[in-house]
């Protein structure tokens, strides 16, 4: 059996983050595989992203057993994003490691995550025999990663692989909402830090129900763009709206011109041409959208300067 020695890979101590929604049958078997490959320095986090079948009263329970272990029970359940952020924000490690609680990743791998941050800042787990649904997860994932790094430019495999490490300084100031977990290795690549990959193993559910829906693929594929428009264009907005107010304004403007030739050198009859409206239409929305960039141009230098709103409520922590 492997056992991480955290100070022969990197002197640090280091975080799991394990977020949990209706885990509790997986919860005991979890946090017993991972004291195997642990040893003194840790601390194991695990956040209640609002459960309803008696999960928190284990994790309490394994608190008051381990201090090691700490607990964040959300006020309902608010999603695996923030839940992630809820871990990151207690995290007292500099290398944190992040899980999911259905068993479906195996804590075996976490050595093979941790020894590669000397080479890489961020380390993402890649599902390569993926024992999961064909039509229900892989089909929809394949696509889902396809999109992901063709939009992105990053090219990894498995953007939603639970199983991640992350050097400390990586996750400092990370601004998370929606369904973006998925996509941090992106963010942090974006900001300039090296992402890896590294194969890992992956397991069937054995206990619970899958959270992962064409409801939450959605809601992915729409942070997806969100990211991609912010990536490009978080600090120039006016240079997209810009770009594409003034292409409108001109369309419209030489349509306009165009009639405008006609009627002066051959008498040509507008008022019964839609290509007038048409052309006077382009130029204002042309100039409402180029104005919009404007305006968000402005707005952005608030937003940078503006301190960072929690997006989970904690009804309790311990630890």
């Amino acid at each position: 059996m492997m056992t991480l020695n955290i100070r022969k890979n990197i002197n640090a101590m280091i975080s799991i983050v394990v977020p949990i929604y209706n885990e509790k049958e997986n919860i005991m078997p979890l946090y017993k595989k991972l004291k195997e490959v642990l040893e003194e320095e840790h601390e194991i986090i695990f956040v209640d992203d609002g459960s309803i079948d008696g999960s928190y009263k284990i994790l309490k329970d394994l608190h008051f057993k381990d201090k090691n272990v700490k607990c964040i029970k959300f006020s309902r359940n608010f999603g695996k994003t923030a839940a992630l952020k809820a871990g990151f924000d207690s995290a007292r490690g500099d290398v944190i490691i992040t899980i999911d609680g259905d068993l479906q990743n195996d804590p075996q791998d976490i050595p093979k995550l941790i020894s590669m941050l000397d080479e890489y800042d961020a380390v993402s787990g890649w599902r390569y025999n993926r024992n999961d649904p064909f039509l229900s997860k892989k089909l929809p994932s394949i696509i889902s990663n396809k999109i992901s790094r063709w939009l992105t430019g990053l090219n990894i495999h498995d953007f939603n692989c639970g199983l991640k490490a992350y050097k400390k300084e990586c996750l400092n100031d990370l601004e998370l909402y929606g369904e973006m977990h998925r996509y941090i290795p992106a963010i942090l690549s974006w900001k300039g830090f090296k992402i890896g990959e590294v194969k890992v193993e992956h397991y069937p559910r054995k206990h619970g129900k899958s959270k992962y829906g064409m409801k939450r693929l959605l809601r992915g594929l729409f942070d997806l763009i969100n990211f991609k428009f912010w990536a490009g264009y978080s600090t120039r907005p006016l240079h997209f709206f810009g770009g594409v107010g003034l292409a409108m304004f001109l369309t419209g403007f030489f349509i306009d011109l165009y009639l405008v030739i006609l009627k002066i050198f051959y008498n040509e009859i507008l008022s019964n041409r839609p290509l007038l409206l048409l052309g006077i239409l382009l130029m204002i929305i042309g100039f409402q959208i180029f104005m919009t960039g404007f305006l968000a141009e402005i707005m952005i230098r608030s937003y940078y300067t503006a301190s960072n709103k929690k997006i989970y409520v904690i009804k309790e922590k311990l630890g």
